[in-house]
């Protein structure tokens, strides 16, 4: 391999917590979610020739994620779940504070929405892309961007018995303490 510019690692090191929270949001699990963010900095660093620098680095990382996820989504299609979902209530705990069962609910309705108003809110909402640079990680429109982002907002609005979906908006509180290990 060959030896990276320091500026760039740096700005590649930077953007992990926000890779992070992307990925936990697509896979919905921590461990998952770490599995592909060191698989997307492996692939980047192997691959640091085809970034062209002065482009966004935050989009071609995201990009790389999220063509991680999509191809890995596609392998777990053929495996057998956890239709129940037995086995995954062992694995949980009861929370013990109302501000986690908050964030649980949060997490819970953001799962619900379809993947790609999902990912769109993710990136336009949590992670602070702009609509131009969602649709470019997308390869879409701005213009479905937008649309998707709107969708998902008032269905979370909906899912959460919120009073209005503007509540959702990035520049607004939602109500939902975050714990600083889990922000996105």
């Amino acid at each position: 391999m060959s030896t990276v510019d320091p500026g760039l690692r740096d700005e590649i090191i930077a953007a992990i917590p926000n890779l992070r929270a992307f990925a936990i949001s697509l896979s919905g699990s921590v461990d998952k979610a770490d599995d592909l963010v060191q698989e997307t900095l492996l692939r980047a660093f192997a691959n640091i020739s085809s970034f062209n620098p002065g482009t966004n680095l935050s989009a071609w990382l995201f990009t790389i994620l999220r063509n991680l996820f999509r191809s890995e989504y596609r392998k777990r299609r053929r495996e057998v779940p956890d239709p129940d979902g037995a086995f995954a209530a062992t694995l949980t705990t009861s929370p013990d504070q109302n501000s986690h069962l908050d964030f649980e609910d949060f997490r819970a309705a953001l799962e619900r929405l379809p993947p790609d108003q999902r990912e769109a809110l993710v990136l336009v909402g949590a992670s602070g892309f702009s609509y131009e640079e969602a649709a470019e990680i997308c390869k879409c429109a701005v213009g479905t961007i937008k649309s998707r982002v709107n969708r998902a907002r008032n269905r979370l609005g909906e899912l959460l018995a919120l009073d209005s979906a503007d509540d959702l908006a990035p520049e607004k509180s939602v109500g939902v303490p975050v714990p600083a290990t889990e922000r996105l």
